[in-house]
């Protein structure tokens, strides 16, 4: 038992000689590019064990779709597998004069959305029409910025 799991390690830890001196021999002729392009794409193509996906360029998000901005704060808790949200944050404001919240109050922005506060903060301020920022936390929360209140308040959406 003790010889065939030396034999079988012994092939293993040949297999990762050749492959590390596949992986020198291939840097070597990247090295050897003349301008930065060509370099590049040689590094690029190179076969690196262990890697299955070469990392690509990402592009800026374009803005957020009225889609998008309208399912905000409605997704699952838990995404699926692998998918990240679209959105994660969305601006509006509140109308006419905001005279502040308290517990599970609800705040009807601009944009018809509702968000009721989810904690047990209160606070009296006298604000005209202040943008708000709603934005995602971790585990699934939603945190609310209102321009001129120097905090955040946890909410949740509720139309």
């Amino acid at each position: 038992m003790t010889r065939n799991l030396f034999i079988a390690l012994l092939l293993i830890g040949g297999a990762s000689v050749v492959g590390a001196q596949d992986l020198a021999s291939d840097v070597r002729t990247c090295r050897q590019q003349g301008d930065a392009m060509s370099r590049l794409r040689c590094y690029d193509a190179m076969n690196v064990p262990g890697s299955s996906a070469v990392a690509t360029a990402t592009t800026k998000p374009s803005a957020p779709a009225a889609e998008a901005i309208a399912k905000f704060g409605q997704e699952a808790v838990k995404p699926p597998a692998g998918a990240q949200p679209a959105l994660q944050q969305m601006e509006s404001r509140i109308r006419g004069r905001f005279q502040g919240w308290r517990p599970n109050q609800r705040i009807e922005l601009e944009n018809g959305q509702v968000w009721r506060i989810a904690d047990d903060s209160e606070a009296l301020y006298d604000l005209q029409d202040p943008k708000a920022v709603v934005h995602r936390g971790l585990f699934g929360a939603y945190f609310l910025e209102i321009e001129g209140v120097p905090f955040q308040v946890r909410v949740v959406r509720a139309r």
